[in-house]
């Protein structure tokens, strides 16, 4: 799949996981370096994942900071960041921030990204993308960012969050 990185054509890994398939096995890294794995991150609840390439750049910082704002208003789902920083580096980002209502994860190693088929192997990074992911690992909702320059869908994956609650 292609995607646009600042108006350059790029080529992802290979085919992101669509609506309807179950997330793969993956390790990211919580803030304090420790593992967490796919059954880790859902907790049994509809859980939003937002993939960012790097939260120390504009749109990647936004979007982060405005769905922990819409966070709270959805107590019945999780809300996770997955970004190719370093665990300290989203440490000193959150408190820089004030982001609480968010989890941050680690995919430094890009497991998460390659699994997923996000990842962008001319840049070394992930690619911005939304997956809405039900309590037992099966993605409901899918939006890979056409250029990552650009900000997610949030009222799309919001109403989503919204149709899905108990």
């Amino acid at each position: 799949m292609e995607i646009l990185f600042h108006d350059q054509r790029v080529q992802l890994s290979g085919t992101p996981l669509a609506v309807g398939e179950k997330l793969p096995d993956f390790t990211l890294l919580d803030q304090q370096e420790k593992p967490v794995k796919m059954n880790d991150l859902l907790h049994h609840k509809l859980t939003l994942i937002s993939v960012v390439p790097d939260l120390n750049t504009p749109i990647c910082n936004l979007s982060t900071k405005k769905f922990n704002q819409k966070a709270v208003n959805y107590p019945q789902a999780n809300f996770v960041t997955i970004s190719t920083n370093s665990p300290q580096i989203q440490k000193n980002w959150c408190a820089l921030a004030g982001v609480k209502e968010v989890r941050l994860l680690s995919d430094k190693d890009l497991t998460f990204g390659k699994s997923l088929h996000l990842y962008l192997p001319t840049k070394g990074l992930d690619t911005r993308a939304i997956y809405i992911i039900d309590k037992n690992g099966k993605v409901l909702y899918r939006e890979i960012v056409p250029e990552v320059a650009q900000e997610p869908n949030y009222d799309q994956a919001l109403r989503v969050i919204s149709q899905y609650q108990n």
